[in-house]
Order: structure tokens, then C-alpha cells, then sequence
């Protein structure tokens, strides 16, 4: 359920402003989008599963927040990343 260093560095690679950059809303939506995506998964199989519901909306809820303010401030950024991710807002 945790992203490996690989698949972050990959992930990040594609949503990064410059080449040390991984602390911007860009990328910490991308990989909130790729922790939610394997959160949805797991909770198919397992639909018991609490503590793992709860901390699914707990990263929803943050990543909504980042895109609220990604789109205050970079209007065509939250565009461009809402298409590229296939977020529905």
C-alpha cells in the first residue's frame, strides 16, 4: 500500500517545475492522486477496512485543499494537472 522510491521518482519526474523540485502542489497532488488510487483499490477487496477508509479521506480532503489553492494561484496549472490526472471536480 506505501509507493516505492522508484514509482515516486517516477512520478514525480513528470510533474516537477524544476530538477530538485518535489515539495510543490503539482507534485504532491500527483502523488496523493497515485496513494488514493491504490487506497480505492484495496478497500474493493477488503470493504471492512476502517482505519484504511479514514485515512482515504483524509488524503482526499488534502488533496482537495492543494487544488483549491493550486487553483487560486495558477489558474492554467490546475487546469493542465486536472486533465492529466483524470480528476473530476
Amino acid at each position: 500500500m506505501v509507493l516505492t522510491t522508484d514509482k515516486k521518482k517516477e512520478i514525480m519526474s513528470g510533474f516537477r517545475r524544476g530538477e530538485k523540485d518535489s515539495g510543490s502542489p503539482e507534485v504532491q497532488i500527483a502523488l496523493l492522486t497515485a496513494r488514493i488510487t491504490e487506497l480505492t483499490e484495496h478497500l474493493k477487496s477488503h470493504r471492512k477496512d476502517f482505519n484504511t477508509r479514514r485515512a482515504l479521506l483524509v488524503l482526499v480532503n488534502r488533496r482537495s485543499r492543494l487544488l483549491d489553492y493550486l487553483e487560486r494561484k495558477n489558474r492554467e496549472g490546475y487546469s493542465a494537472i486536472v486533465e492529466k490526472l483524470g480528476i473530476r471536480r
